[in-house]
């Protein structure tokens, strides 16, 4: 008897077969695994704008002594926030008057918010004094905000066509 030491034709191409659909399964995985982390990444940074303008939001003086209306009201609910009849706002070296846009909750088109191309922003303010109120609460010291941020969808393949919208809502009360 001969002691013959190595692999058969057969089992070396059995080998090769189990890594190469080991390695097709792999690389089948890689894009939907890149896709889900890029998505992540976009809706991160949607929330993180959205909530950005929400702090701006915050900040904005809206008093009744003096009688101050930097915060605004939105006429209809695809028009940004203007300031309110009877009212006037200053803040800084702006000075808008009633009626006046006010410059700083203009819609952000995509690609106009500096250092997050593909990403466009909106902000709506309602007056929760008029009409029905805001979710059934009647105040007019009271105005829900509602912040959209867009961003273009991805896929495993390419970006989407479609967008997708991010939106944060919240009350403001005058100070």
């Amino acid at each position: 008897m001969t002691n013959e030491q190595g692999f058969t034709l057969v089992e070396v191409l059995l080998a090769a077969f189990l890594i190469t659909v080991g390695l097709v399964g792999l690389f089948s995985v890689v894009p939907v695994a890149s896709f889900a982390l890029t998505d992540g990444y976009r809706l991160s940074t949607a929330t993180f704008l959205a909530e950005q303008k929400l702090e701006e939001v915050r900040n904005m003086p809206w008093t009744s002594t003096p009688a101050k209306d930097c915060l605004g009201v939105s006429a209809t609910a695809s028009a940004a926030p203007t300031v309110p009849a009877g009212n006037s706002c200053t803040l800084g070296a702006t000075t808008v008057n009633a009626g006046g846009a006010l410059p700083w909750f203009a819609d952000q088109a995509t690609n106009t918010i500096t250092g997050f191309p593909g990403y466009s922003r909106t902000v709506r303010i309602t007056n929760c004094g008029v009409g029905a109120g805001c979710s059934g609460v009647v105040d007019p010291l009271l105005r829900s905000v509602v912040v959209t941020v867009t961003y273009r969808a991805g896929s495993a393949v390419a970006l989407s066509s479609t967008n997708k919208p991010v939106t944060v809502t919240m009350m403001v009360s005058q100070r």
